[in-house]
């Protein structure tokens, strides 16, 4: 016991009196004994790490469906790189880098096959929508460790909720990562569909450049030290204006040039295909889907979603040759 509190004293002399502290978590869902080493925050943080959900996303689209290189990111890359930045960011604050890291490596264990087309798709078909920060909730709550959920805090369920969209986490951690994942798309993003030749560096808007810079690393660089500077002594992480402006830039050129249109979503037409007639065929006979997904009062579209939605690029195209692609017969 005293390994643990040894860190959480350490947190209560090193973090800034805005930090969270992982002593006064408001807790889990399921009351449980704290580790005798590890704080609520490092808990939480390891049984991401551990969850098979988080082992998909190595085979998750992030943007360039199978591409034909090594280099290009996929969900768990781009993964790893939000967790970075983000522990960078809450580094320079003194915030906490435990929690920060938690809610970057879960926001997106409930993304869908073949990225946010794939997302799309499920958005369209099922009654209520479909929106990954939510499967990415469901899937810490409910679907992972045999569908008991990973039981973790309020302030890491929080973060990876609203880590996209409307809502604003609540501790300055999860507002980091909601940052800090737009800081790290937009710069891999750009830096893939210039491996790809979509884009040509000489396309990028150069106002937006010449406020981040012309590197890669460099743009990372100058977006992560603006956000220290103007979150310092601040109740909420923020941007200048300058430099929020330039960021965003970048990503409407990103929308219009590689997100829409592009070569880049040639295969689009062929997702919405796969997705939608798997999404049909299993809502006629859920039964052919594995039994662990019919457990539960949950209607039935929301059960296949929680299958198709879990599933990899490569596990979704071999289940839909299985189910439409003929074989031929093998004589006995």
């Amino acid at each position: 016991m005293a390994r643990r509190t040894h860190w959480e004293d350490i947190e209560e002399q090193i973090l800034s009196p805005v930090a969270s502290r992982s002593r006064h978590s408001r807790g889990r869902l399921r009351p449980e004994d704290p580790c005798p080493i590890r704080t609520a925050y490092q808990r939480d943080r390891d049984r991401i790490l551990h969850s098979k959900a988080f082992r998909r996303l190595k085979h998750k689209t992030q943007v360039f469906i199978s591409p034909g290189g090594d280099h290009y990111r996929t969900r768990l890359t781009h993964t790893l790189e939000v967790a970075q930045i983000a522990r960078t960011i809450a580094r320079g604050l003194r915030l906490n880098e435990d929690l920060t890291e938690a809610i970057a490596l879960g926001h997106d264990l409930g993304h869908t096959p073949f990225g946010h087309t794939g997302e799309d798709v499920l958005d369209r078909l099922l009654p209520e929508g479909f929106r990954h920060n939510e499967q990415s909730l469901r899937v810490v709550e409910r679907l992972e460790n045999g569908r008991r959920g990973l039981n973790l805090t309020e302030e890491v369920r929080n973060g990876i909720l609203n880590h996209t969209g409307g809502g604003m986490p609540y501790t300055l951690e999860g507002q980091i990562v909601k940052t800090a994942d737009r800081i790290a798309y937009i710069n891999h993003d750009i830096d893939d569909a210039l491996r790809a030749g979509i884009i040509e560096k000489e396309e990028l808007p150069r106002e937006a450049l010449d406020v981040v810079g012309f590197a890669y690393s460099g743009r990372i660089g100058a977006m992560v030290t603006d956000m220290i500077e103007a979150s310092e002594g601040q109740d909420r992480i923020r941007m200048s204006d300058r430099v929020w402006d330039a960021m965003n830039l970048l990503r409407e050129f990103l929308f219009y040039r590689v997100y829409v249109g592009s070569a880049a979503k040639e295969e689009d037409r062929k997702v919405n295909r796969l997705v939608e007639e798997m999404f049909r065929f299993y809502m006629e006979d859920p039964h052919r889907m594995p039994p662990e997904f019919l457990e539960g009062n949950d209607p039935v579209f929301r059960q296949v979603a929680d299958y198709i939605s879990g599933m990899t690029d490569s596990y979704a195209i071999s289940q839909y040759k299985a189910l439409f692609i003929p074989h031929g017969y093998r004589e006995q």
